[in-house]
């Protein structure tokens, strides 16, 4: 997946959470079901962001960027900020 790839999935998976949010404020989604594909979204974004962030991270050191690879979400939930 390249960087612009990537930045249109992030794009997309920040408008559906907004859409969440206008649907729960609207009430037709029960908070239930707004926080736990919230949940998803924020998971599913996380690994966006890391897979971005590596392959940035090694074209800066000359590397191929096509060579970084999305990690599984326990280990990028578990980062420090």
């Amino acid at each position: 997946m390249r960087d612009n790839e990537i930045l249109r999935e992030i794009n997309a998976l920040v408008t559906e959470e907004h859409e969440l949010r206008e649907r729960l404020s609207a009430g037709t989604l029960t908070s239930e079901e707004e926080n736990a594909r919230v949940k998803e979204l924020e998971s599913a974004l996380d690994r966006c962001w890391d897979l971005l962030r590596q392959r940035r991270a090694r074209r800066d050191v000359g590397e191929n960027p096509d060579n970084a690879a999305p990690r599984p979400v326990s280990e990028v939930e578990n980062y420090q900020q």
